[in-house]
């Protein structure tokens, strides 16, 4: 029975290779609103703030049916009705900023990592652009910081300060990562803005305890 199990997963990987190997790389995402919060602030801000956010990827290994995509970067730009994170999960509108690396088939391969990572959350494309896109980590004190310029798309994150980032001593990751397969710490926000077409919105957000960065994993 096991060696039956073991062939099958191997015939799975053989004959369905877009994940097979897997996909790893960096990740860091920014919201309006503090993901590391307690309850009652949350609530008292629920479906008031929190409905945009800016999400990026960085390919650092794995390929995509064939695809490589190393060193390439994705930015999906998301408005949503209502706060992020619990119950809306998506549909959203979204605009998809590509690397201006990337050549077609690049392209289209890394819309496919991106919708499969958010989820429901990129139903709604309603913009694909390519533009030049760094996403940098470094590490600071121990703890990993991240910054994005995506052109019309930017953010920069920082430490959070255990003890100077509180305001009510019962802070937690309130609001999950909005991507799958990350594995992310929570990032204070200096800088979250998006000044693009597409959404019929812009905003510029500062000062929050709302940002993810770390890497993810897509199987």
């Amino acid at each position: 029975m096991k060696r039956f199990a073991l062939a099958l997963l191997v015939l799975i990987a053989v004959f369905n290779p877009a994940f097979a190997a897997g996909i790893t790389g960096q990740y860091v995402e920014a919201r309006t609103c503090d993901v590391w919060t307690g309850p009652c602030f949350a609530n008292a801000d629920f479906n008031l703030s929190g409905k945009h956010a800016v999400l990026a990827w960085r390919v650092e290994k794995g390929d995509l049916e064939g695809v490589a995509l190393e060193g390439l970067n994705i930015v999906a730009v998301v408005s949503a009705q209502n706060t992020l994170g619990l119950e809306q999960t998506g549909p959203a509108k979204a605009v998809l900023i590509i690397d201006q690396r990337a050549n077609a088939s690049q392209k289209e391969a890394l819309i496919r990592l991106a919708k499969k990572q958010a989820g429901r959350l990129l139903d709604n494309v309603v913009g694909v652009q390519s533009a030049k896109v760094n996403l940098t980590l470094c590490q600071c004190d121990g703890e990993t910081c991240a910054e994005l310029d995506a052109t019309v798309a930017k953010l920069k994150t920082r430490c959070i300060d255990h003890k100077e980032d509180k305001a009510c001593g019962n802070e937690s990751a309130y609001y999950p990562p909005l991507a799958r397969g990350v594995h992310a710490r929570v990032g204070g926000v200096v800088e979250h803005l998006f000044r693009g077409n597409g959404l019929n919105e812009t905003w510029s957000d500062y000062g929050r305890r709302g940002a993810y960065v770390g890497s993810f994993e897509a199987k």
